[in-house]
């Protein structure tokens, strides 16, 4: 599938405003490129493994949106009020869903963006266009993921090779995908050395929001016998799969379920209760104080859960929900501004 690509260069300060006033022309997301140094708040909330430092800030944004382009022989559609009287097929769907005629759109977002300048520093306020492809999404990220090492464990994407040095290594290939994490975040790997603490081969494992399922893999790589995972996102369970055959996992070791095991008394069911030797979740720490609850329904007696996603200062709030949940904190160690809290099941 093929899209357009509008990108606007103005200003970091005029970022918010414009992409509210796109908003009300159908262009509901944004791609948003500037030098603006991320706060201890944002880096929690993105939870990116790959984020290298930047330049400095130099006060230039770029915003870019997409608009899909048709395929070859669909009916052209009837036009919104307003943007419609296209002599040719240079229409195109916006993000809401929309059907616009793009030199119409081009130049209300340009209409806007002159009428935004007559009371704000928008800087340039310029509109390039340029066409990009999905598979452009999916895969330039993988210039920024190379193979690494957690202590003894390497892990390597599927599009580099193995070194002959470290053939009698671990190894854990891994392919996230776009949504997915890679291991190299500061919490992932924390989790993972904890895990290798506590993995016996009689473990039974839950792994919440476990992603591209990288940790469950590994805790059955270092003999775990079992593990069921639990995400959010549909997309999780095509990437566990695709990452499980990778490292030869015997799928029956590695049940995957989706949905929302803190509200849906479903999933809770599914998990099972008093049944689990490791409770893991790499999860943020506001998510993980009403997880403690029921994890601990999840543990067996003398059970462990292992929390990450905690970013320096808040290991107080997961600390404390640990304990009101029957919990003893016995851990908790440090990489970076991130943190990992470990507790047992009295």
């Amino acid at each position: 599938m093929k899209w357009t690509k509008l990108m606007i260069k103005t200003t970091s300060e005029a970022e918010d405003i414009i992409i509210s006033t796109m908003y009300d022309l159908g262009l509901e997301g944004a791609q948003i490129e500037d030098k603006v140094p991320l706060t201890a708040w944002e880096k929690e909330q993105m939870f990116v493994d790959i984020l290298p430092d930047g330049p400095a800030d130099d006060g230039v944004a770029y915003l870019s949106f997409f608009v899909e382009v048709p395929e070859e022989g669909d009916e052209k559609p009837q036009l919104p009020q307003g943007l419609d009287g296209a002599a040719d097929n240079s229409y195109f769907l916006v993000s809401s869903g929309q059907v616009v005629d793009l030199p119409k759109l081009i130049e209300c977002m340009q209409q806007e963006l002159d009428d935004l300048r007559m009371f704000m520093d928008i800087g340039e306020g310029t509109i390039t266009v340029s066409e990009t492809e999905d598979k452009d999404w999916v895969n330039n990220w993988k210039n920024f993921f190379h193979q690494f090492y957690i202590d003894e464990l390497l892990v390597t994407p599927s599009w580099e090779e193995v070194k002959p040095e470290d053939q009698g290594r671990k190894i854990l290939h891994i392919d996230p995908g776009t949504a997915f994490g890679t291991g190299m975040h500061e919490t992932t790997q924390l989790c993972i050395r904890q895990l290798k603490k506590y993995i016996t081969p009689q473990t039974e494992l839950l792994d919440v929001g476990t992603g591209s399922g990288i940790l469950a893999i590994v805790a059955l790589m270092y003999g775990a016998g079992h593990a069921v995972g639990t995400d959010l996102d549909p997309c999780a369970t095509e990437a566990v799969r695709e990452n499980m055959e990778m490292n030869g996992i015997d799928p029956a070791k590695f049940e995957m379920m989706i949905g929302n095991i803190i509200t849906e008394k479903e999933i809770q069911d599914r998990v099972g209760y008093g049944k689990y030797d490791i409770v893991v979740a790499n999860i943020l720490a506001e998510v993980l104080v009403p997880l403690m609850p029921v994890v601990a329904k999840c543990l067996k007696p003398g059970g462990t859960v292992i929390t990450s996603g905690i970013i320096n200062g808040k290991e107080g709030l997961v600390a404390d929900a640990m304990k009101a949940a029957g919990l003893t904190v016995v851990e908790i160690t440090r990489q970076g501004e991130w943190m990992q809290c470990t507790a047992s099941m009295k």
